[in-house]
């Protein structure tokens, strides 16, 4: 990837508040706006445009964070609608145009687009209810559009929500294994946290000790569809981010577990011996 200079706008001067994130050579704009600060966004004439948005949220019983994918012609409107309706979100980014170019069928063809991208993806929960349909394009307004998504790709992620960065797996000589009893995981340490990969095996059995915590961490889990009973394992469905390596032992284990020791190189040297000595 080649380096890149993004701006970060705060109209209010809080970097908690009201983010607006751009690459200055892109048309591409980003709006980011926390739910309690809607009425206040209400001022900011871009978001009464053709644009596409994202509404953020959490959920107590599932592990991955929630997302649904929108358009609208004034996307105000539509958020104003969906601060009615919708309960789960905390956080909406709206994508618009900086030249006004964008159209009905841009981002009707961006929502199709996106909704398709994060479901095979796999970050975040897509929590539409219905599958946006995919509105008919140009071949050269497709180009066009594949360019903007580059854009707002690196844009969500600065923003602090990677919705379509895969999860890359690493070089054999960098991947961990942690084991015990029934389970045998592999993953990878990243910027972000423990990777556990596809297919690793995790036990079924949780120890006496194991705790409210890690109970909970694993129902959720296997709320998401992250973890699925094969007989007498677990077995991850997809790749999946601990934001820490214990974290990840202790979904694996099924107990209490400290990853900076649980997880070893193929050399049987701990990941604290390779990233803390």
């Amino acid at each position: 990837m080649r380096a890149k200079t993004i701006q970060i706008f705060l109209p209010d001067g809080s970097p908690r508040s009201i983010r607006i994130a751009e690459i200055t050579s892109r048309i591409a704009k980003l709006i980011l706006i926390p739910r309690n600060k809607l009425e206040e966004a209400s001022t900011r004439e871009e978001l009464k445009n053709v644009g596409v948005y994202f509404l953020f949220g959490t959920s107590d019983e599932k592990a991955k964070d929630l997302v649904y994918i929108g358009e609208a012609e004034d996307t105000l409107k539509r958020l104003k609608q969906h601060n009615s309706s919708k309960g789960f979100w905390n956080v909406a980014v709206v994508v618009v145009s900086k030249t006004n170019s964008f159209t009905k069928s841009h981002v009707k063809y961006l929502e199709h687009y996106f909704y398709k991208k994060a479901k095979e993806i796999g970050r975040y929960e897509v929590i539409n209810e219905i599958v946006p349909t995919e509105s008919f394009i140009t071949e050269t307004m497709v180009a066009d559009l594949m360019d903007d998504f580059e854009t707002i790709k690196i844009l969500l992620s600065t923003l602090g929500y990677p919705l379509f960065e895969d999860v890359h797996k690493a070089e054999t000589k960098k991947i961990l294994i942690c084991k015990g009893k029934d389970a045998y995981a592999s993953g990878e340490y990243t910027d972000e946290g423990l990777v556990v990969y596809q297919q690793s095996i995790a036990n079924v059995k949780e120890t006496t000790t194991a705790g409210t915590w890690v109970k909970n961490l694993r129902n959720k889990l296997l709320n998401s569809g992250v973890l699925v009973q094969k007989e007498n394992v677990y077995v991850f469905q997809s790749d999946y981010i601990f934001k820490s390596p214990s974290a990840a032992a202790a979904a694996v284990l099924g107990r209490r577990a400290n990853g900076w020791t649980e997880w070893r190189d193929k050399n049987g040297k701990t990941l604290d011996e390779l990233k803390r000595q």
